[in-house]
């Protein structure tokens, strides 16, 4: 079967996460995303780490983090600060359909890489530029990464226990979900510009900032400040609208409901043998529920930790009731569900034999994702795009090599 974006080349500007999650989404679609890397550094996640993976020999290794975000990409190494690599990037804009970079406002356009360069060259390109902050306001300058976009945007202002507690304060979402929910944004603001290029024949420039990502991203917590005027607090596990919706103690661990309506409150109750709370006025609706949270969820605790997870489990399997166990990462991968998903690959890798990997979550029926190769080595597809799509010589690309403009290597070597 084709994939949905077949005959479409990328060329990623991009690193650490936001850009490649985009573009390995675009590259999981079908499309063809030459990576452009840094000669000696790379991207920086290759030395995020750990963890690592090894290869067999030990001593051969590539960032997780890197591999992540990654795959069905090839890695040409070019130093975009010289002529020569300038050019290059010229020349593979000129036979692009999209171009993906995350670098800080006015730094390509001082190398002449901008939007409105490429795109006097390219009228057809598609120009993605993801900033921290965007290209115009006060802050466009400025850089920005997950964290600290996660804190002026107001993500860690409603993510961990309240203050009065102990353990409270801000506290960051554990993976860098700014980052993810940006790459998600770019990658739809993407297939819609080509879709409108289909229509019209025009390229367009796409601005796409990680705090503008955020503030959309908040929905509710942003929707209901701007509806009240109200600023929502820290409530640890618990949802301000619906309860109950909390994490509960067992005898043994933890147990998750996400209990959304009165019939599932109704089903809950009786399952686990709580009816009485059924005749409580204080309980009837969720309204009155949301009132009396704490009542309701000191009565639900003292229930729950009487027996194991797996009882409650048990008790509320084929139920209406939203639940389930806080599984730890090991626990994911041998989850029933995830593992008829398929939601784990293996992909054949040039140094470190395979390397396992997560699924595209997407399912088409007409047009499935494909997985062609695991993350490149650094610089691994140089000669090879430079001498199949741009027509160089390999005594070109050699030469070019030796003078530091572009690269190739294909392992990065450190002993354990």
């Amino acid at each position: 079967m084709a994939n949905a974006l077949d005959g479409l080349r990328v060329l990623d500007l991009s690193r650490v996460l936001a850009g490649p999650w985009a573009t390995q989404l675009l590259g999981d679609l079908g499309a063809e995303i030459i990576k452009i890397e840094h000669p000696v550094r790379g991207d920086d996640t290759r030395s995020w780490g750990p963890p690592f993976q090894f290869g067999e020999d030990g001593d051969t290794r590539e960032a997780s983090y890197f591999l992540s975000a990654n795959r069905n990409k090839k890695s040409v190494c070019v130093d975009i600060s010289t002529e020569a690599g300038q050019s290059v990037i010229r020349e593979l804009s000129a036979s692009s359909d999209v171009l993906v970079e995350n670098f800080k406002t006015g730094t390509l356009e001082k190398y002449g890489l901008d939007a409105a360069s490429l795109r006097l060259i390219n009228p057809r390109l598609i120009y993605c530029s993801i900033t921290g902050f965007g290209h115009t306001g006060p802050y466009a300058d400025q850089p920005g990464y997950d964290l600290l976009i996660q804190a002026m945007g107001g993500l860690m202002s409603v993510t961990g226990v309240p203050d009065d507690e102990p353990g409270g304060g801000p506290l960051k979402v554990g993976v860098a979900l700014v980052d993810i929910v940006t790459g998600l944004y770019a990658a739809n603001a993407i297939q819609a510009a080509l879709l409108h290029r289909e229509r019209t024949g025009q390229g367009q420039i796409i601005d796409i900032s990680l705090l503008d990502c955020l503030v959309a991203a908040m929905a509710n917590q942003s929707q209901g400040f701007l509806s009240t005027g109200e600023n929502p607090e820290r409530m640890g596990n618990a949802h301000p609208s619906i309860v109950p919706y909390d994490v509960f103690s067992t005898l043994d661990g933890h147990i998750v409901l996400a209990v959304g309506n009165d019939l599932q409150f109704i089903d809950l109750c009786e399952r686990i043998g709580c009816a009485e709370l059924l005749r409580d006025h204080r309980f009837a609706t969720n309204g009155a529920r949301v009132a009396n949270r704490i009542s309701l969820t000191s009565l639900l605790t003292e229930k729950l930790r009487t027996r194991s997870t797996e009882h409650w489990m048990n008790l509320l399997q084929n139920s209406k009731v939203p639940a389930g166990p806080v599984n730890r990462m090991s626990d994911v991968f041998e989850n029933a569900q995830v593992r008829a998903r398929g939601s784990s690959i293996t992909l054949p890798h040039p140094t470190l034999g395979t390397v396992p990997g997560i699924a595209c979550p997407i399912r088409l029926s007409h047009t499935p994702v494909t997985y062609r190769s695991a993350a490149p080595t650094l610089g691994q597809d140089t000669l090879n795009v430079l001498t199949t799509v741009l027509g160089y010589s390999p005594d070109t690309v050699e030469r070019l090599r030796s003078e530091g403009q572009v690269g190739a290597r294909t392992a990065v070597v450190t002993p354990r």
